[in-house]
């Protein structure tokens, strides 16, 4: 059973260009977001060029996209985009899709609802349309204008999609990303005459929709009426950067949400929105820790459609060109790469949760082309299965991992320009940069985990020196909290800067382990609670207080038992293994039917600048064979290692005699070899740059990410 092709209504808004004003200068990669989105819906999805109203405005120096532009497309003015919101609700139908998205800068501005927001310093949140400008005539379109807008359609049967590439706190540029936001808060008081609504109809929508309800991201009200991923929380950034190098920019969110959709082409297919979230927020988390998606509605909804559904989505191959090597329909185009491996399946195969029936493992084995990739049959010793029987051409393909890099690349950045400014440099630093790089350089010889950039890569990390003379680490923006600081006058420094990256670089290894695909995944269920074991507010995106105490539930809904371990990745850049049931052991025996609640005291690391952090509880769970979670565990920052590897492989073995004593057939589940990698001096030679989650996908993992503050 698949949903019938939906219609779908698309609003797209993209503002590069901004009319002269003093708070919000123009963006670079506004208008390349909507682009991106209207190719995938065209292309894609299908979506007639007649249901898609673009909205953009241009900077007068990007000839490239003013080219392109289509005669259409009209400016992002506070007037028509209202214009558009009603157009969309008057001639779409019940039941139909409706798709909005906004790429640009949002407003943090004095609230013009005194009735609704009470005291004088509460503001409204909105998206900014181009002709802001400085006067007070200037309209936003704030949050309780696009209550009523989104609930007219709601109300008409409209199932609808909010997607905002913006954020509403200040920030500044810096390193290689913009901040979509304005750098100073808006001071005006600006008219609140609106296009939408009379103001009792925009008061009394907004008082329907907020009794009872918290206040969500954007502002908006929380609602299961519609869907909303916005691209951060309210006191956090939305940036913009260009992803493969060079001037080209797209927001963080816009990028890898048409990264991800293209990747798995879910046109029809089952992906939720709460995995396309998860996938998101790993992506950016991993490049922006100050920026952290967020989701509100009907998260449990298939993208761009109304049932749930769990067939994965096949891709076919289309030549055999040997026993062991074969040629897919699919490429760069869909965002595959080398590396990524798929399951093949006989010809006509519906049921994909049924492993038994797997032909082979294969791995994409080359660069992929435009839309085809040759791919080589995996030997069961290196992660693959036996063959069984013939691989025939038109038989589905279900991916089921793809390659996470563990070797990271860094920029040394030597060509700070003397200034006043937070990314410039006093003059007697200056001429310092490159000497003490060159030693960062020169300490960085020999390890493993962490390489210079070369010509035509992308570096994670970033070095360079700060106003003071003290390194910093950066990924886009300088990382903070990592204390001490590290003067370029201390001769430990550069070693310890090397010694810093390494850890990073696991750390950002074990937040990217992930294998939430697995047909383990419905076997598992794990939940948040507070203390007296009822649920947060906003069950998706939980708060928790400092010293508050929270607690974990996990329950075991397969039939056959699960080996489960939890990771508490810490925001003082440590993992540790949380014991379960009192125990600490490598994993704990959650029998099937059975329900653990494990309760933790949450607090904050000591450091005052810690007011706010993000915390995650990484779940594991394996069915068969014994793996020891203990490999993904780090120490604090600049704290040493522990030198491991003969304790926990003997602990495993003794494991292991005491199954079979008791009758029990039990193995090493392949995963500990992947773990192992991560507690090694450096990643195995033969998988240098790359690590593959197992294909044989007897493994889960699942996270609970909460904000803590203080």
């Amino acid at each position: 059973m698949t949903e019938q092709a939906p219609t779908i209504h698309a609003l797209l808004i993209g503002i590069d260009c901004y009319k002269p004003n003093k708070l919000y200068k123009s963006l670079k990669g506004a208008v390349r977001d909507i682009n991106l989105v209207d190719k995938f819906l065209k292309e894609t999805l299908k979506v007639p060029a007649e249901r898609i109203r673009k909205l953009t405005s241009i900077n007068e120096d990007d000839t490239v996209l003013l080219e392109a532009r289509s005669a259409q497309e009209q400016e992002p003015t506070y007037e028509n985009i209202v214009n558009a919101f009603n157009e969309i609700t008057r001639t779409a139908e019940r039941g139909e899709q409706v798709y909005i998205h906004y790429s640009g800068h949002g407003g943090n501005p004095p609230t013009v609802y005194p009735n609704l927001k009470e005291g004088s310093e509460q503001k409204d949140e909105g998206i900014v349309p181009m002709d802001i400008g400085d006067a007070l005539e200037g309209r936003y379109l704030r949050d309780v204008e696009m209550t009523t807008l989104l609930k007219r359609m709601t109300d008409k049967g409209l199932i609808v999609t909010v997607v905002l590439d913006s954020c509403n706190s200040g920030g500044a540029t810096r390193g290689d990303a913009e901040i979509r936001s304005s750098v100073l808060p808006d001071p005006l008081v600006r008219t609140h005459n609106s296009l939408v609504g009379k103001l009792e109809e925009l008061e009394q929508n907004w008082l329907e929709l907020t009794r009872n309800r918290r206040i969500g991201v954007a502002g908006l009200p929380e609602a299961r009426e519609y869907v909303l991923l916005a691209a951060c929380r309210d006191n956090e950034y939305a940036y913009e950067y260009a992803v493969n190098g060079g001037t080209q920019r797209n927001g963080a969110l816009t990028y890898w949400m048409i990264d991800t959709l293209t990747s798995i082409a879910i046109n029809g297919q089952p992906l939720t929105y709460k995995l396309l979230h998860d996938r998101i927020n790993a992506q950016i988390q991993s490049k922006f820790p100050q920026q952290m998606p967020m989701i509100l509605g009907e998260s449990d909804r298939l993208v761009f459609g109304t049932n749930r559904w769990s067939t994965p989505f096949t891709i076919n191959v289309i030549r055999v060109v040997s026993d062991t090597q074969i040629t897919l329909n699919a490429g760069q185009a869909q965002g595959l790469s080398k590396g990524t491996r798929f399951s093949i399946y006989p010809p006509g195969t519906t049921d994909f949760t049924d492993i038994e029936k797997r032909v082979a493992i294969v791995e994409i084995s080359k660069p992929p082309g435009a839309s085809e990739s040759v791919a080589t049959v995996v030997k069961p010793e290196e992660g693959g299965i036996a063959v069984k029987g013939k691989i025939e051409p038109g038989a589905p393909a279900v991916m089921v991992s793809a390659p996470v890099d563990l070797v990271q690349r860094v920029r040394f950045t030597d060509t700070k320009v003397e200034g006043g400014q937070e990314h410039e440099l006093p003059s007697d630093l200056v001429g310092r940069q490159k000497e003490a790089l060159d030693k960062v350089r020169q300490a960085l010889a020999g390890n493993g985990w962490v390489v210079e950039e070369k010509e035509g890569e992308t570096a994670l990390y970033q070095v360079a020196i700060d106003r003071e003379g003290n390194y910093e680490i950066c990924r886009n923006m300088p990382i903070p909290n990592l204390r001490p600081l590290l003067s370029i006058d201390d001769p430990t420094a550069p070693k310890r800067v090397v010694d810093r990256l390494v850890h990073l670089t696991k750390y950002q290894a074990v937040e990217s382990l992930d294998n939430s695909s697995s047909k383990l995944a419905k076997d598992i269920d794990v939940v948040l609670l507070k203390e007296d074991g009822t649920p947060f507010d906003d069950s998706q995106n939980p708060v928790v207080n400092n010293g508050d105490i929270v607690c974990l539930r996990l329950t075991n809904k397969g039939s056959q038992p699960l080996k489960v371990a939890v990771l508490d990745i810490e925001p003082a850049w440590a993992v540790s293994q949380l014991p379960i049931g009192g125990l600490e052991t490598p994993f704990f025996n959650l029998a099937a039917g059975a329900k653990q609640e494990i309760q933790f005291s949450m607090s904050l690391p000591d450091d005052e600048a810690y007011q706010q952090a993000r915390e995650v509880f990484k779940v594991f769970a394996v069915q068969k064979g014994l793996a020891d979670f203990r490999w993904l565990t780090l120490p604090p920052l600049d704290e040493p290692s522990e030198k491991r590897g003969g304790e926990l492989d003997a602990e495993l073995k003794g494991m292991l005699e005491e199954a079979t004593t008791r009758g029990e057939s039990e193995g090493v589940n392949p995963l500990n070899d992947l773990l192992k990698m991560f507690g090694a001096d450096a990643p195995s030679a033969t998988r240098a740059a790359t690590m593959i989650v197992d294909p044989k996908q007897d493994w889960v993992t699942k996270p609970i990410q909460m904000t803590l503050v203080r």
